[in-house]
């Protein structure tokens, strides 16, 4: 009995010294880099009566400092996440999920590209990651109560820059193509060149769905002098980005000793806004989805270790990783091994060995490119910057102080052989099927200054931008680049909004960017007019549901009876649409939707503000809007009350003019407020009354504009 009671003691303290391992063992074998060289940076934050940071620096280096501090304030919760990202952490800090990230960081090679090309990059791009990684330093010294993960400071540059690296291919879907491979579904055929009249069935795996970002996106409306009212250059931004977490805007204005003026947004980890407007010019973007990953199915030889390549064996190359990933109180280390072969990384699945060739892969540019836009003075310099060929995908919307207005459909489009048709899966046993090298930017698809005077954007295929006469001709452009020809019913209604007035004001421009409807000819109304044939069997809930929604009248305006049952209808069907899929059934969506409006709130006619929501802290007010129409509620929440908690669609809007002298002025809107997960703060949900009221707040870009708005006044 003694030895028994030794050996379940011997046991216990071994779960216990294993229990303690497992708690300690991450942050002891995690490595820290150097800080960035010391450096007094000067630098001042003044606060709007909005919380809006506006950053003075006597430098941008010392601006970057405040943008992190600033941003930090608000937020140092997601720019935590965005660091250990970096780092390959992020499974330490949120889990499984995280794991997957870091998973992805070894595979793309993301930190491998930025220490072989880190010292090449400028010296003033790298003055101003050190100037970023500083100040996010800084404030993690001031606050070690804040940091969630043990030794994930100091950070600098070079892991500010690998963020960049790792983050922006999954704007163009490269998330999918990994959650295919990964999860051995066979490759779909690619689809950049259906149409919204025929999906293609084989678009995605069957039960992959595609990301959020990629399930929803963005609306961008430029008008010309020409074409406005009062001769005034507009731009609007309306993105849509989740409205919390590491791809959330933050809105800035910052200013230095040097000239850098601008006024916009960010994301977590990024040094300087990456949309908005200086004195003379602004942008906004929207996604875009060419196709620009080509997939090769290796010829493995029998030892499972080398591949066939142009006659040869060739050694694939493998290396081991370890996976941090928590558990509760502990985090687990889960060994992966990545590979790479000649064409790019490799997945190994039950189906064979896949290697990946993706536009803009292995390369830093982006950080310089965005830096270079925000900074130029003119159309030329801008469009200089636009063509470093960093940025691999994501459409441009321009418009500056001279009337100029451009639509850059932007994508760093792998070269392609004429012969192979890169939308299947390739042999990847031969060079012949491989060119190296990105389309020159020459050859990348824009309409500048078009004849009708307006460009517009909502994820829709770059040919249906500027109404008839004025689009841009499919065969000017090589269909090797595989630009998509789908619409959206926003991109549809967009178009036929603005060319419905030969001048355009600014009044119109907020009445169509706030629009609520349907198109007639989009293809949610074919989605509609098939649920409206839906043979209801004599089941009373169908039967009353398609007497209600007979009489919709096509909008999301709230003074609608059907518009809760149509909303919900609409998410529905941009499931499949959005993501090439083939149409669900609609019977059964529509029994699905009736039965919960009924299970919910008795009723299949709850006003559209019950149901959809904007909730944040004790903040809960009703929305209009739906998802893809051009007032975006995209993706929401089931709450326990069965209200639908918008958490995605309509972010950070930005109203831009110059007028007839080229002076700039603003507003602009978010959903919640500048300081989202701090609900302490007076900013934490201060612009959402505002925000569904469809109202904008100044935005005071100038020193003298933002005199007698200022919350309060610091150095950092």
């Amino acid at each position: 009995m003694r030895k028994l009671r030794n050996a379940l003691l011997g046991f216990a303290l071994l779960l216990i010294v294993v229990a303690i391992g497992l708690m300690v063992w991450e942050p002891l074998s995690a490595t820290t880099p150097a800080p960035p060289p010391p450096y007094r940076y000067d630098t001042v934050i003044a606060r709007d009566r909005f919380g809006v940071p506006h950053i003075f620096g006597k430098t941008d280096p010392d601006v970057a400092y405040g943008v992190a501090y600033a941003h930090a304030e608000d937020d140092f919760s997601t720019l935590q996440e965005a660091v250990a990202m970096s780092r390959g952490r992020l499974g330490a800090l949120t889990g499984a999920d995280g794991a997957k990230v870091d998973y992805a960081l070894a595979l793309l090679g993301a930190r491998a590209t930025v220490d072989r090309d880190y010292d090449k990059q400028p010296a003033d791009v790298r003055a101003l990651l050190d100037g970023y990684a500083s100040g996010l330093n800084h404030y993690a010294d001031r606050h070690p109560g804040e940091v969630r993960l043990r030794k994930l400071f100091p950070v600098d540059g070079r892991d500010i820059a690998t963020g960049f690296v790792l983050r922006t291919p999954f704007f163009f879907g490269l998330d999918q193509v990994l959650g295919a491979l990964s999860g051995d579904t066979p490759l779909p055929k690619e689809t950049a060149g259906a149409t919204p009249d025929s999906p293609d069935p084989s678009a995605l795996p069957a039960g992959q769905d595609a990301s959020e970002g990629n399930m929803n996106g963005s609306n961008a409306f430029v008008v010309a002098p020409k074409r406005s009212s009062d001769g005034f250059t507009r731009v609007v931004s309306n993105s849509h980005q989740p409205w919390k977490g590491p791809v959330a805007w933050y809105e800035l204005v910052v200013h230095s000793g040097s000239g850098w003026n601008f006024a916009g947004a960010t994301f977590p980890g990024v040094p300087f806004p990456v949309l908005g407007h200086n004195e003379h010019l602004g942008w906004t973007n929207t996604v875009n989805r060419p196709d620009l990953v080509d997939v090769y199915k290796l010829a493995m030889e029998p030892n499972g270790t080398h591949y066939r390549f142009d006659g040869k064996s060739l050694p694939l190359e493998a290396m081991r990783v370890w996976l941090h990933v928590r558990f509760g109180p502990f985090v687990l280390p889960v060994p992966k091994t990545v590979y790479r072969a000649v064409q790019g990384p490799v997945i190994v699945n039950k189906s064979g060995a896949y290697a990946m060739r993706y536009g803009g892969a292995d390369q830093v540019r982006m950080v310089e490119e965005y830096y270079r836009l925000t900074r130029a003075t003119d159309f030329a310099a801008w469009q200089k910057a636009l063509a470093i060929q960093g940025v691999s995908a994501t459409n441009f919307l321009y418009g500056d102080a001279a009337g100029n207005i451009a639509y850059f459909y932007n994508a760093a489009f792998p070269n392609r052989k004429p012969g192979y048709d890169y939308r299947q899966v390739l042999p990847g046993d031969t060079s012949r099927d491989l060119m190296a090298g990105t389309v020159p930017w020459a050859s990348v698809p824009r309409n500048v200054n078009p004849a009708s005077g307006f460009l517009v954007n909502a994820n829709n295929t770059p040919f249906q931008a500027a109404g008839a006469g004025s689009e841009m001709n499919p065969k000017d452009w090589s269909p090797l680049l595989g630009i998509e020809t789908d619409t959206t019913n926003r991109g549809t209604r967009a178009v036929e909004l603005m060319g419905l007035d030969g001048k355009i004001s600014d009044a119109d421009l907020h009445r169509i960017k706030y629009d609520t409807g349907v198109s007639r000819l989009s293809w949610a109304a074919r989605w509609y007019d098939d649920i409206a044939k839906v043979d209801p069997k004599g089941e009373r809930q169908l039967v009353a549901a398609q007497a209600l929604m007979a009489k919709w009248n096509w909008r999301f305006d709230g003074n609608n009876p059907a518009e809760a049952l149509a909303a919900i209808l609409l998410r529905a069907g941009q499931s499949w649409h959005y993501t090439r899929k083939p149409e669900k059934d609609p019977r059964e969506e529509l029994a699905k939707a009736a039965a919960y409006l009924t299970k919910y709130f008795g009723r299949l006619d709850p006003p559209l503000g019950t149901v959809l929501r904007l909730r944040q802290g004790k903040v809960d007010l009703p929305l209009d809007g739906a998802p893809d129409v051009l007032r975006a509620a995209s993706t929401w929440d089931e709450a326990p009350d069965g209200r639908l908690v918008v958490k995605h669609g309509d972010s950070f809007i930005m109203f831009m003019a110059w007028d007839k002298a080229g002076r700039v002025s603003s507003t602009s809107i978010q959903p919640y407020g500048a300081a989202t997960t701090r609900p302490d703060s007076a900013h934490y949900a201060d612009q959402a009354a505002l925000f569904v009221a469809h109202k904008t707040k100044p935005v005071w870009f100038r020193r003298a504009d933002l005199r007698g708005h200022v919350e309060r006044v610091y150095r950092p």
